[in-house]
């Protein structure tokens, strides 16, 4: 999997069959094992930006990628520097199934219907595209994989390991690092999905389903988890295996020289240890603020990405709750005021959400709090559960620590040319322009594309639309001022959408401009993955 790519260096991560020694273009690194599973991150430097270049992998001098009569083009790093548009890809939530009916089928009365994988229909129209068209990097914001609702394959193999009386944990929850590795395989390793992993640079960031329904969403929450039998060994094989299967990929070869896990897991070999360890302790500080940071940013070009960890980083004390720590924030405000041409926030969880919906999670996150009394409390505590309201308004002081920031930023004297935040999670895709009443002309949007292959059912797109129509406006509303919520500094309204269809979408910044394409996944008559675009449009000028 090619991972990071700038204009001088690139890292490609690679899970072999053993261990031995992995070289790419010359550069050789050892494996680091994990529970019998073989891993190694192969940084690559000293290219020329701008360039592309095929690459092979050897295993111990025997060239093992790619294999022998592969129908794809070859493997390549296309790095960084050139004069031409920056394409990103983005989506979220994506279940693992078959490509075959009936799990292809568009979701109706069999819950094995998945629809078309969107992330799939992408690569199969880039074998036939030329490489100038490709994106320039693609953003996975959120449930890569479902540890609460496993793929067929994976499913079945949890249930041998629980009838041998192996695992206490839940029959349909992964419970360690094995089922987890097999999560991460069964959605990875099909054929157009392998090669479009190894063009292709990709970023990541977890949301709840990556490690279960719900994660941190509230101290009570936490507190109650903390108490079954088999959350820690589940929580330490989901933060060991995301580390390794999706957080390693995401840093820079300057950041991960900073942090130095990478060298400490090549060097001790059996690597199992050291990242047990860092994830006992990243757990037991979770939500506290000071833990692991995994925010991250990436630059290409004139255009800055900054991903949000709005899940771990969590403060969940009644009454101080935040969406990131303090020190994390802080971060995060420094990055974005150094963008100085296009910025894109990009959070699994959406910021700016439609219609009643933000009313009811602001109201929510105030009973929780005891606004209305014990009782009330402990109700609210229940629907919080139910409904999920744990998007940014359900963390009040985050929301306005964003909207300060955006503010600050649209009334600089040379603001950026775009500000777009892009997220996933609530599986419906939109557009919304928001106005912070900034002094600057910066357009500021949000784009939510949600889901990647997990379509919503007719009944709960029809409980959506009802929240995010005029009605369900009006009751948000009305619950925002029983609470003293209704100021609000910003404003915002769906342009585009709501779409619950499975799809992409894909920002293309060129110069000052920029511009969205989201486009809808389906099968065409010979039942072949397909995309045709749904929304269209110009975000600048």
């Amino acid at each position: 999997m090619l991972r990071y790519v700038g204009e001088t260096s690139a890292t490609i991560w690679c899970e072999t069959d053993r261990s031995c020694t992995v070289t790419i273009l010359g550069r050789s690194t050892p494996t680091f094992s994990v529970h019998g599973h073989h891993y190694a991150l192969v940084v690559v430097r000293d290219l020329e930006p701008c360039s592309v270049v095929d690459y092979e992998v050897e295993l111990d001098g025997v060239t093992c990628w790619p294999p022998t009569d592969w129908p794809f083009p070859s493997s390549c790093i296309r790095t960084l520097g050139g004069d031409g548009p920056t394409r990103i890809l983005f989506g979220s939530c994506r279940a693992a199934a078959p490509h075959e009916p009936p799990y292809s089928l568009e979701p109706g009365r069999d819950p094995r219907q998945r629809g078309v994988d969107a992330f799939r229909a992408h690569g199969v129209r880039m074998r036939d595209q030329a490489i100038d068209d490709w994106p320039d990097l693609m953003v996975f914001l959120g449930d890569q994989v479902y540890a609460d609702d496993p793929s067929p394959g994976v499913r079945r193999l949890m249930r041998r390991r629980r009838r041998r009386g192996r695992e206490t944990a839940p029959a349909d929850i992964a419970a360690n690092f094995e089922e987890y590795a097999a999560l991460y395989c069964e959605s990875w390793t099909p054929d157009v999905e392998r090669w479009m992993f190894s063009v292709l640079p990709s970023t990541m960031i977890f949301d709840d389903h990556d490690v279960i329904d719900d994660w941190n969403i509230s101290r009570r929450w936490v507190d109650e988890i903390r108490e079954t039998p088999w959350w820690e060994q589940h929580i330490i094989a989901a933060l060991v295996s995301y580390w390794i299967y999706q957080h390693a990929g995401n840093l820079s070869p300057d950041r991960l020289d900073d942090e130095a896990m990478l060298a400490e897991l090549t060097a001790a070999g059996d690597g199992a240890p050291v990242l047990s360890e860092w994830a006992r302790r990243s757990e037991e500080f979770t939500p506290v603020p000071g833990g692991y940071p995994f925010s991250y940013v990436r630059d290409l070009g004139d255009t800055r990405l900054i991903v949000i960890d709005s899940r771990n980083g969590r403060d969940l004390d009644p009454g101080r709750r935040r969406m990131v720590g303090v020190d994390e924030w802080e971060w995060i405000c420094d990055q974005a005021r150094g963008a100085d041409g296009h910025l894109v926030l990009a959070t699994s969880l959406p910021i700016f959400v439609p219609g009643g919906v933000h009313g009811l999670q602001q109201w929510n996150e105030r009973l929780c709090d005891g606004a209305w009394g014990r009782g009330a409390a402990r109700a609210s505590e229940w629907l919080r559960r139910a409904l999920d309201l744990e998007d940014w308004p359900a963390f009040g002081r985050s929301f306005t620590d964003v909207i300060d920031l955006l503010t600050e930023l649209t009334s600089r004297e040379r603001g950026c040319d775009s500000i777009t935040v892009i997220a996933g999670d609530i599986h419906f895709s939109y557009v919304a322009e928001v106005d912070v009443r900034g002094d600057s002309t910066t357009r500021v949007h949000q784009v939510v594309s949600s889901p990647i292959r997990n379509a919503l059912r007719l009944r709960e797109r029809l409980v959506l639309r009802f929240a995010v129509s005029r009605v369900g406006r009006a009751i948000g509303s009305w619950l925002e001022r029983r609470v003293d919520r209704d100021v609000r500094t910003a404003r915002w309204e769906l342009t585009d959408g709501p779409l619950f269809n499975n799809g992409m979408g894909q920002l293309t910044f060129d110069g000052p401009t920029a511009d969205l394409e989201l486009e809808r996944a389906s099968a065409d008559s010979d039942g072949a993955a397909t995309l045709s675009t749904t929304i269209a449009k110009r975000l600048t000028g």
